[in-house]
């Protein structure tokens, strides 16, 4: 059979009808104006898992890419209005799309998919798929486990007390630090200035991360990715800090302690995701 005549899947809610690959919307039969972007992905989204909470990380980290700077809260607000809108649907009395204060969005209708016989488009068929997998470095909150908040916060804020402890660390043997390297490159005054300035920055964000965990801050795991993209860097530097331990411990259990902290940043930001995906889900007041 051509592509062009294959059966498309179309999953039905309540008087409504979506092509989710295109984004047809129908309602009794009688098409609405299309959806597209992030209200159609976000309804996909809240149409994988009906009855359950999607949070409002797990729609950032889906539709907002990590390098877009953008309010998010208010670009989240306008995409689900706009849902709203095409499904005739009230925040105050809803049908389809329940709102959880702070935390996400619930599919709270009956969701029945099935495969018609449906023929796309051309245009349709050059319409990009919202869910289509793509490689990505960093692991998808949807792919990732759920934990309590609180262990995930625990595991997190312990996390940020080691790396104040290698920054005070650091601090603390400067000179010894300054000597060592003075014997092996000409570099070494360099090399201390950028652990000082790079030491006192990290202890700064640390300490930040560490209070807004221990605070039970609502916003830290949306802090936390929208500053990943700088920490990142400042993280993967100090992962080498092991190599001032050579002399007294040896190149073997060095290159061990690099290779983990060199892991470390990417289980900070899957630790949060796990304890915003497994929050329990509130009830609406």
């Amino acid at each position: 059979m051509p592509d062009a005549q294959r059966p498309t899947r179309v999953i039905r809610f309540g008087v409504f009808e979506l092509d989710p690959h295109s984004g047809d919307l129908r309602k009794d039969g009688n098409t609405r104006p299309r959806l597209q972007g992030q209200p159609l992905g976000i309804l996909l989204q809240l149409l994988e898992t009906p009855g359950e909470i999607v949070t409002r990380e797990e729609l950032r980290v889906r539709l907002w890419p990590a390098d877009t700077f953008v309010d998010f809260d208010h670009s989240l607000n306008a995409a689900v209005n706009k849902l709203r809108e095409a499904l005739e649907d009230s925040a105050n009395n809803p049908r389809f799309i329940q709102t959880l204060p702070r935390r996400g969005y619930r599919f709270i209708a009956p969701v029945n998919q099935s495969s018609p016989a449906i023929a796309p488009t051309e245009s349709d068929a050059t319409q990009p798929a919202v869910d289509a997998p793509r490689a990505k470095l960093l692991s998808d909150a949807k792919d990732l486990p759920g934990v309590a908040r609180g262990t995930a916060r625990l595991l997190f804020s312990l996390i940020q007390l080691l790396y104040l402890g290698i920054y005070i660390s650091a601090l603390a043997n400067v000179r010894l630090i300054d000597a060592s390297l003075s014997e092996k490159t000409s570099y070494a005054e360099w090399l201390i200035v950028l652990l000082i300035v790079t030491a006192t920055t990290g202890i700064a964000v640390r300490l930040y991360f560490l209070t807004a965990a221990i605070f039970g801050f609502q916003g830290l795991t949306r802090q936390f990715l929208r500053l990943f993209p700088l920490i990142f860097p400042l993280d993967e530097l100090w992962a080498l800090s092991p190599f001032f331990l050579m002399d007294w411990i040896g190149i073997g259990p060095v290159m061990g302690i690099i290779a983990a902290l060199l892991f470390l940043p990417f289980s900070e930001r899957s630790v949060l995701l796990m304890g915003e995906r497994g929050a329990k889900p509130e009830t609406n007041p």
